[in-house]
């Protein structure tokens, strides 16, 4: 297969996957973190206390903000894939993190023992898509190999990503 037959379900594909699943994040996460706040800080009590601060401190508004700031983000990546054919580190980079995320996901689950915002998703959209984007990529000869190093500069910058998608998310909950 050639670039030329990835086509826009693999890359502004991750768009819409990333929508889906963050829809569910923005229906039950302020609301499960305010519920559940008190139980997963005693089932985790050697945890900081500046996490406990942080999560207790986000509010619906910011929230909603904070995904639409993850919104341009997440659109800018999958239009970097469309006008690459797939071949954007940056597209590539974020489809690994997206599944990544999916996996975090599943792993917060099973740490609470129960269901956590964004472990419904993760197995039957994060998780299937990135796999089959990348088959579909690996078939056209442009998945570019993935290394431990990559692995780990992906997830910290998902992790800035999402830190700088609060911090605008906070000012623009403030300011509106």
């Amino acid at each position: 297969m050639s670039d030329s037959r990835i086509n826009s379900l693999v890359t502004y594909g991750l768009f819409a996957a990333w929508a889906l699943h963050d829809a569910e994040e923005v229906a039950f996460g302020p609301r499960w973190v305010r519920e559940n706040l008190p139980l997963v800080r005693e089932r985790f009590p050697r945890a900081p206390e500046v996490v406990w601060r942080a999560l207790g401190a986000v509010d619906d508004r910011e929230f909603r903000a904070a995904v639409g700031v993850m919104a341009a983000i997440v659109g800018s990546v999958a239009v970097a894939g469309a006008r690459t054919g797939g071949r954007s580190a940056f597209y590539q980079g974020a489809l690994n993190g997206f599944g990544l995320h999916g996996l975090v996901h599943l792993a917060q689950a099973a740490a609470v023992r129960g269901v956590t915002p964004g472990a419904a998703t993760s197995p039957v959209v994060v998780i299937p898509f990135t796999l089959w984007a990348r088959g579909r990529l690996r078939r056209a000869g442009v998945l570019r190999p993935v290394r431990g190093r990559d692995v780990a500069v992906g997830l910290v910058l998902a992790a800035g990503a999402t830190a700088v998608a609060h911090a605008l998310g906070r000012k623009i909950a403030t300011h509106f």
